[in-house]
């Protein structure tokens, strides 16, 4: 049987672009000061979830809501189920946006929100591969479920709670990354830095804020100084001024008395790739580590200006590794905080790491490095140690065949720093729905997509949901 999948996907443009507006609307952020029973994300991961799940109702699917942590959308019979994993999570907007992010906006042949990359539009576009199938009534020896997920971006809390009462798919992939595939991911472990607090100098950190999750890089900073005399205040505005013409940075101050604002803006980026990005956090670090902090503020400031500072690869905290196959170890300085009245500052270093090196070898290397200035460490529970399916495997090699016979591009295996939830799978990948030569705003402000990508992402899913499962 020959179906011409581009025409399918033609057909079905308008209803495709418009189901992902109506998502793209629903404010997804995780917020933990709204979670409830029945929300154990936040009102606005669970909305997206029965928004997306509604879908699959509405086109006549078999539908689970598995406690609003996540759900499924099911079609067909067999020994064997293919899952397809997206998430309807997205992390927080921030600053920086040209438009409204939860108000999607179309130009340029490009649709602008947040999510719209990452991953709703390219869920959308997988569902609609699913929806084609079973529109056409085609034969299938296996079972397609669409696992939705709400918990992505932070702890991966979802699909935890998810397979405590679902069964495991036995293959697939999640459209959450890049063609022609990724069918190797980095180990992922956030280790937060805890430090004593403290201020004995001639100048007081009042408080340092930075970072929105530990998988950003911070885009913007803001520290608070109080100075002995009016003429450091002053010697403190002119050298920020100065101090921001001479890097890739901007920013302002603003005075009260002998305190000063600082506010310092760099460029986010997705943390599984710091080094596209400016830190906001250490940049502002570097300028103040000139000045005469003392005790737990000048340890805090040492840390972050010589230690984090433009070290994405880990060489300065002896975390540093690179393998053959999967490339360097990187490192995210994501979240910073200090704050007079507490105890202890705290910072969150989340590390992409490849096979050959380990977690307790990492530790070692903080220890060794910014231990010496007072620091200890707890390792977050959510650590996933490296995953890779081999390009012999029959579901690469369907995907990558698939893949070229629709772009008459030769098809390669990728291994990515990012963690996306093909790795769930023994026989997971990740699949799309980034081209090669995509232009990456996944975290950043005025994230989009290209919807030529988006219907030809469609297209491929639609055939390699049906290779893998006829």
């Amino acid at each position: 049987m020959t179906i011409d999948w581009q025409k399918e996907v033609d057909a079905r443009k308008d209803d495709l672009l418009q189901d992902l507006i109506d998502l793209l609307k629903v404010k997804s952020e995780r917020e933990d000061d709204k979670v409830t029973s029945d929300a154990p994300f936040g009102p606005g991961p669970r909305d997206a979830l029965l928004h997306m799940l509604a879908y699959g109702e509405r086109d006549g699917f078999v539908v689970k809501n598995v406690d609003n942590y996540a759900g499924h959308i099911e079609y067909g019979e067999g020994d064997e189920t293919l899952g397809i994993f997206g998430h309807m999570d997205v992390v927080p907007a921030g600053d920086g946006w040209d438009t409204d992010p939860y108000n999607p906006v179309v130009k340029d042949n490009k649709i602008y929100a947040r999510g719209s990359s990452d991953d709703k539009g390219p869920s959308i576009a997988a569902y609609y591969g699913m929806k084609i199938i079973k529109e056409l009534g085609l034969p299938l020896s296996k079972k397609i479920r669409f696992v939705v997920g709400s918990d992505e971006e932070s702890g991966w809390a979802d699909m935890d709670y998810y397979f405590e009462h679902e069964e495991k798919p036995d293959f697939g992939f999640s459209p959450d990354a890049e063609f022609p595939i990724i069918n190797g991911e980095k180990g992922n472990v956030s280790i937060a830095v805890h430090l004593p607090n403290g201020n004995e100098g001639e100048y007081t950190l009042e408080s340092f804020v930075s970072g929105l999750r530990a998988n950003m890089v911070p885009g913007t900073a803001q520290a608070v100084v109080t100075a002995p005399d009016a003429d450091k205040v002053a010697e403190l505005t002119t050298a920020f001024a100065t101090y921001l013409e001479a890097n890739p940075v901007n920013g302002t101050s603003s005075v009260d008395g002998l305190t000063v604002t600082f506010d310092l803006i760099g460029k986010g980026a997705h943390g599984a790739s710091p080094q596209i990005g400016i830190n906001a956090a250490t940049f502002l670090a570097v300028f103040l580590n000139d000045y005469a902090f003392a005790g737990g503020a000048k340890n805090f400031i040492q840390v972050v200006a010589q230690y984090l500072h433009e070290d994405v690869y880990g060489e300065k905290l002896h975390t540093a590794y690179e393998d053959e196959k999967m490339g360097k170890l990187t490192m995210n300085a994501g979240l910073f905080e200090f704050a007079k009245d507490k105890d202890q500052a705290f910072i969150n270093l989340n590390f992409r790491y490849p096979q050959g090196t380990t977690l307790e070898a990492i530790e070692a290397g903080l220890q060794e490095t910014i231990g010496t200035l007072g620091a200890t460490f707890s390792t977050e529970p959510h650590h996933m140690t490296p995953h890779y399916v081999p390009q012999d495997d029959p579901l690469v090699k369907t995907l990558l065949a698939v893949y070229e016979e629709h772009t008459g591009e030769k098809g390669f295996e990728q291994i990515i720093g990012g963690g996306t939830y093909g790795r769930l799978l023994k026989r997971g990948v990740a699949y799309g729905a980034m081209f090669p030569g995509y232009t990456d705003t996944m975290h950043q402000a005025n994230e989009f997509m290209s919807l030529d990508d988006l219907f030809r992402a469609a297209v491929i899913y639609a055939d390699a949901i049906y290779r893998l499962a006829k």
